[in-house]
This record gives C-alpha cells, sequence and structure tokens, in this order.
C-alpha cells in the first residue's frame, strides 16, 4: 500500500503540525495519565481561519459539543487536546472542564477564549482531573517550540503503538505552501467521520468557508474512507487551521489554484489515515478496497463500507484465507443495486470471480496474496461508473484482548 496519495506537484515531507510556517507545538505529561504524555497543544503565531468537523454519534462528547460552537466563527488560533480521559457523557460538569481547558490557554497566550478549540481522547464516563489539566497547561505553553510537533502527536495517543504525522509542500501561484497534521486513532475506527483526533495545519491563505470545503472533500477521500472495526465514538474531531503565513494570494475562488491545494490536503489526510488502519488494534494485515462499475459513486461506498466492516470478511483477511464468499455475501446485502451474475472480483491481482461465480477451482495464488502484510481487492459491479476506494484491517484475537479490558 503507497504510503499515501500524491497528487500531482505535491511533494510528501518528514515533518507534522510544526512543518507550516507560524505554527508551534507541544505535549506535556500533566497526569492524567500515569506516565505518558496526555496533554497537547498546537498554536498559530496570528488569528487562522479554522475549520472542523465532528462525530455523527449522536453522543457528543462535552469538548466536541464546546468546539462546535466556536468553530462556527471561522476563526481560531490554538488548540487543546487531552488523552486519557474522553470528557464524555459528563454532564454539565463536563461542558464547564472543557470552557474551562480553552479559558486556561487562552489566558495562558493572551489571545481570547473564543479562538482556543478544545478537544479530548480516552475512556468514556469520568470527570476531567482538572487539578491536572491546569497544572499541565501553563507547562504546555511554556514548552510550545517549531520542534514540538512530535511531543504533540505523542500526547493524544490512546491505544495507539505510536504516533502519526504527515506533512506535504506544493507551490501555488509561484508560492510554497506546506501543509501539516497529525492523528490518533487504533481502534472504533468506520468510515463515517472515522473515530480519531486529527489536527491540520498549513501556512496557506484561505478563508473559512473555502477551508471547510476543502476540508469535508479531504475527509471525504480519508477518514471517511477506512475502517477498523465499524465502530465510531463520542469525540470524533479533525480540526485545520490556515495562517496565510506563506503569502499566497487568498484562495478565494474554486480555480486551479484551490484544486491543487485541496488535492494536497487530502494527500495529507490520507497518509495519516492510512497510518491508523495500520495501526488498528490487534491488527495483523491491512487492505486496500476498491470498487468500481457501481451505479454511483454513493452505491460504490455501500458496497465497500458493507464488505470492510463485515466481521467474516475481516477475520478471512486476518488468517489470510480468500474466501470470496463472504466478501460476495457482503455486497448482496450492502443495500446497493447489484447484478449478481455481472459481477467479478480480483485479489492480490489474481481473478476469484468471473460473473458472479468461481474464477477458477484454484486459490493458491489469491491465498499467497492473501498472507501478504498488504492485500489489495478489487470489485467491479459492471453497472456504471461509480468508484470508491477503501482502507481496512483485519480482525485478530488480539483485538478482542485489547477491548475485553480497556476500562479495568
Amino acid at each position: 500500500m503507497a504510503t499515501t496519495i500524491s497528487p500531482a506537484g505535491v511533494e510528501m515531507i518528514a515533518g507534522g503540525v510544526t512543518s507550516p510556517k507560524g505554527f508551534r507545538a507541544a505535549g506535556v505529561h500533566c497526569g492524567v495519565k500515569a506516565a505518558k504524555r496526555d496533554l497537547a497543544l498546537v498554536a498559530a503565531d496570528r488569528l487562522s481561519s479554522a475549520a472542523g468537523l465532528f462525530t455523527t454519534n449522536a453522543v457528543k462528547a462535552a469538548p466536541v459539543l464546546v468546539s462546535q460552537e466556536k468553530i462556527q466563527s471561522g476563526v481560531a488560533q490554538a488548540i487543546v487536546i487531552n488523552s486519557g480521559n474522553a470528557n464524555a457523557c459528563t454532564g454539565a460538569q463536563g461542558l464547564g472542564d472543557a470552557r474551562d481547558m480553552a479559558a486556561l490557554v487562552a489566558c495562558q497566550l493572551g489571545v481570547a477564549e473564543e479562538f482556543v478549540l478544545v478537544a479530548s481522547t480516552g475512556v468514556i464516563g469520568s470527570p476531567l482531573p482538572m487539578a491536572a489539566i491546569r497544572a499541565g497547561i501553563p507547562r504546555a505553553v511554556q514548552a510550545l517550540g517549531p520542534e514540538g510537533g512530535a511531543d504533540a502527536a505523542n500526547a493524544i495517543l490512546t491505544t495507539d503503538a505510536y504516533p502519526k504525522m504527515a506533512a506535504a509542500q506544493l507551490e501555488v501561484g509561484g508560492v510554497l505552501v506546506t501543509i501539516g497534521g497529525m492523528a490518533k486513532g487504533a481502534g472504533m475506527i468506520h468510515p463515517n467521520m472515522a473515530t480519531t483526533l486529527c489536527v491540520l495545519t498549513t501556512d496557506a491563505a484561505i478563508p473559512g468557508p473555502q477551508l471547510r470545503e476543502a476540508l469535508r472533500k479531504a475527509v471525504d477521500a480519508s477518514f471517511n474512507c477506512i475502517s477498523v472495526d465499524g465502530d465510531t465514538s463520542t469525540n470524533d474531531t479533525v480540526f485545520c487551521l490556515a495562517n496565510g503565513m506563506c503569502g499566497n494570494a487568498p484562495l478565494v475562488d474554486h480555480d486551479r489554484a484551490f484544486d491543487q491545494f485541496s488535492g494536497a490536503l487530502a494527500g495529507v489526510a490520507t497518509a495519516l489515515a492510512k497510518m491508523v488502519v495500520r495501526d488498528g488494534e490487534g491488527a495483523s494485515r491491512v487492505a486496500t478496497l476498491i470498487v468500481r462499475g457501481a451505479r454511483s459513486s454513493e452505491e460504490a461506498k455501500r458496497v465497500a463500507t458493507a464488505v470492510m466492516t463485515s466481521p467474516l470478511v475481516k477475520t478471512a483477511l486476518g488468517g489470510g484465507e480468500p474466501n470470496w464468499g463472504r466478501v460476495m455475501a457482503a455486497v448482496g446485502r450492502s443495500g446497493a443495486g447489484v447484478h449478481p451474475e455481472r459481477i467479478d472480483m480480483w485479489i492480490g491481482g489474481v481473478p476469484v470471480v468471473r460473473n458472479g461465480i468461481a474464477a477458477s477451482p484454484d486459490l493458491a495464488a489469491a491465498a499467497a496474496a492473501m498472507r501478504g502484510a498488504e492485500v489489495e481487492m478489487q470489485l467491479d459491479l459492471h453497472l456504471g461508473s461509480g468508484t470508491f476506494t477503501g482502507w481496512f484491517s483485519d480482525l485478530t484475537e488480539a483485538y478482542v484482548k485489547v477491548n475485553a479490558g480497556y476500562l479495568t
């Protein structure tokens, strides 16, 4: 599987949220967790255009509700995130604590409270240990710096095995624009605003409404295309800040420059989303699923979602077994329009289904492909021009062990 999608003229570089000009970050240990970094801060040197997308779960964590309010202005300057506690299902106290987190950061940075966004991740149902948060925020502000991106990426992790960072550069109107990002996520990942926290930053000049449109496109092509276990959480959040410090002409029109920027933003988001899948709880291998020939792209996604979230397909992937019948069954129950007698399927480039029936009784080559660390599956419905590409991990005993003891 490629590391990321690289649109024409976009170069993926090593880096993260502090790669663009005018961003600083920090990650410190404040005591929400026993020993690991648990408080992250990302700050722009000046007021920035801001956009955010949030969980579709009806049960929303306090920081989600607070940040949904704040993001309506289309501007922000800082983002504070704690891990180890979701601040979800905590009622009025949780809302007050989320607002206090933003207010404490604002006071320390000398900015207005409405320009500080907030997010949390961790166990649901317990009040935030605000004494620890209050002690940690001044230390996080003091630690802010252009080299702090890796510390921030580490501070937002929960069951993740490793931090997730990506960055890209492109020329827009002769000006070098940089985009950076960090994300967390390993479980509760589903292609509907996948459970994750993600912060994207850029030094491009782009107004809030256009930034939101570009972010929506980026998330639709990345975090809305991955699956680990079919669950969605209470805290899903993707933020993007654009401070305009690279000096490009503002991206106000839907022209080539806007399309270039949108493609690069999607490239960074896709790189991060693929890292989330690779780090899926208990995952031993990952698959790329390409669906084409659907009546529409929406129906192609419906088919892919049914396949990617099927426990039977995911356990077959875990066992390295080319059980294409499980895939066909998932396609059939997806709700999309299909004609079984037209469906073709390939595993690792090996044809396993032709016109809805076995392409060959010999599955040795497909089995060899299924045993690789990365597997490509293709489906052609032969009904139209709709396409969708998604990424998913297998389901193993290790996933059960992680989640059977998550709370205790």
